[in-house]
């Protein structure tokens, strides 16, 4: 059994998230028996029409969304956050995730860290035709850094709050442990954070304290 599986984020709930995905962007069904195989050939067979869209319509987001939390896998979720991306903007991208390090549970909190990584991916004109009319794109959908500082402090919180050392690993180990790297009003709990993880009896927490690697 996988360490998401023990969590709780079992192979299926990722693909009834894929298959959402396919229903609304009318993509035909494969005719083989459901499993981890079938949730990642979907995925794959939703990869290039995702990004050749203009536009997906809103009631996509959601799935996309849920589709990138439930990918198992920390490599392919960009799958599903490169065109939510393009077609709804890297704040909005960045700011579902954020809800979902905050409120979901520690299986959707791990797939949130996965995912986060692949929303900052540079946007290019010629990747796809959602990224605006004419290679033009509303610098406003792409906004972002007061949802970076959001992340910032969710992940703090949930180190403090969480009793479960895979996610204390999951959301400290990936964050910067300069204090440069936070907003002033972060400071605080920046500081809070650091000394909790001196003191913490993992040494890979402790070494991110010490900067190490990091």
């Amino acid at each position: 059994m996988t360490e998401d599986q023990q969590s709780g984020m079992a192979p299926r709930s990722f693909l009834t998230c894929v298959t959402e995905v396919a229903r609304l962007l009318g993509v035909e069904d494969f005719a083989i028996e459901p499993d981890d195989r079938y949730a990642r050939s979907l995925a794959l067979a939703l990869r290039k029409p995702l990004l050749e869209r203009e536009w997906l319509s809103e009631e996509m987001f959601a799935p996309l969304m849920a589709a990138a939390v439930y990918d198992p896998d920390p490599s392919h979720c960009r799958w599903f956050v490169e065109p939510a991306l393009y077609a709804f903007g890297r704040r909005r991208v960045m700011a579902a995730l954020v809800d979902r390090l905050r409120n979901g549970t520690d299986a959707e909190r791990a797939g949130a860290v996965r995912a986060w990584y692949s929303t900052h991916f540079t946007l290019r004109a010629d990747r796809s035709p959602a990224y605006g009319p004419g290679g033009v794109r509303d610098p406003a959908l792409d906004e972002s850094d007061d949802i970076e500082d959001a992340w910032l402090e969710a992940s703090m919180r949930v180190f403090a709050e969480t009793t479960d050392l895979r996610m204390r690993h999951r959301v400290l180990l990936a964050l910067p442990s300069s204090p440069t790297a936070y907003p002033p009003r972060l400071h605080e709990l920046f500081e809070s954070t650091l000394a909790s993880a001196r003191a913490h009896p993992d040494r890979h927490i402790r070494g991110w304290a010490a900067g190490d690697g990091v």
